[in-house]
């Protein structure tokens, strides 16, 4: 009995490992990963456009002593709207939304080689204290910029894995 369950687990694996036949990683494509780590970002003015800096050094792994075949210019736009009221008319949660406009040029020549628009909106409370508002706030900011900084890399190693071999 338990080796019959043994064959059937073993085909069923089997069965679906061969559903992966010619699946390819977006990061296992030559050239992705390296091309990603080549990759510079020139930091925009404000709070926002130096956690997003942050956040896109970290992704995309570039290392600062080696010279990068590409530069990231980034420009930052927050909007910040009150979304829930309180009954003494005051907001109690903020919707933040955070529109960059990228470039990503080419180091030598300055061409670009690739643009972009990523937007996203993220949430938070306002507290009634103001160091907690104020933390809530800067809260809301960093994870706007995780994840605008996560938007930018999935366009940037697609764009790396369509592109052609030099």
């Amino acid at each position: 009995m338990n080796r019959t369950l043994a064959a059937a687990a073993l085909a069923l694996s089997t069965l679906a490992l061969s559903a992966c036949a010619g699946f390819t990683p977006l990061y296992g494509r030559p050239g992705v990963g390296v091309g990603l780590s080549s990759i510079e970002t020139v930091a925009a003015q404000g709070r926002g456009g130096y956690l997003l800096r942050e956040q896109l050094d970290d992704a995309l792994a570039h290392r600062q002593g080696s010279p990068a075949a590409y530069k990231l210019m980034l420009s930052v736009n927050e909007n910040r709207f009150a979304r829930g009221v309180r009954l003494d008319n005051t907001a109690n949660r903020y919707e933040l939304r955070m529109t960059v406009n990228w470039r990503l040029l080419d180091a030598k020549t300055g061409v670009e080689a690739h643009k972009g628009v990523t937007e996203v909106s993220v949430t938070y409370d306002s507290a009634d204290q103001p160091y907690a508002a104020i933390a809530a706030q800067n809260d809301g900011q960093e994870r706007a910029a995780a994840e605008v900084a996560r938007k930018i890399q999935l366009d940037l190693a697609t764009w790396l894995a369509s592109r052609k071999p030099a």
